[in-house]
């Protein structure tokens, strides 16, 4: 199954909004798999990215997440619509979820510090409040095994995972 826009919708994805225009109280509190893509109408984003000389995102542990271009370069994913591909589970306390991931996720690229250090490729786009966030809500049970194979549809589509994918998900026990 090719990953892009279209199947995304067609196996269930919703909110489908540039990130400039996201309402978090949109996105369900459920655990899920989201993804981050591309905006449909033609720009920038969809050509040869621009990347920026610095990232906008937090500093994670005393580290700066700013590549060198060459870097993000190797990294681009030619033709793809999805840039990242993520998930949210529940969290400890069973608090999180997929409004709270992605509102983290987006505090992230605006200079917060992280708790994390995923998808931060995307904070080093030129114009990354285009690009567009949609989700999916899971069991609890099934978010590894969703990314898990999302990941792999995506790199036997396209050879390697998406832009801002720097680790492979995996079952454990594969």
């Amino acid at each position: 199954m090719p990953i892009n826009r279209q199947s995304l919708k067609q196996d269930g994805f919703t909110g489908f909004r540039p990130l400039a225009e996201l309402d978090i109280n949109r996105i369900p509190q459920k655990p899920g798999i989201f993804a981050v893509l591309r905006p449909e109408s033609p720009g920038p984003l969809n050509l040869r990215p621009h990347f920026l000389a610095k990232s906008t995102a937090g500093v994670f542990k005393k580290k700066d997440p700013t590549l060198k271009a060459d870097v993000l370069d190797d990294e681009w994913v030619d033709g793809a619509d999805v840039v990242y591909l993520g998930k949210a589970g529940p969290g400890s306390k069973g608090n999180r979820g997929l409004r709270r991931q992605i509102q983290e996720f987006v505090d992230f690229g605006a200079g917060k510090p992280p708790g994390h250090w995923d998808g931060r490729l995307v904070w080093q786009l030129a114009g990354a409040k285009k690009l567009v966030i949609a989700w999916k809500e899971l069991p609890v049970d099934q978010l590894t095994l969703a990314e898990a194979g999302y990941h792999a549809a995506f790199v036997e589509e396209y050879g390697r995972l998406p832009f801002a994918n720097l680790v492979q998900a995996r079952v454990k026990g594969n």
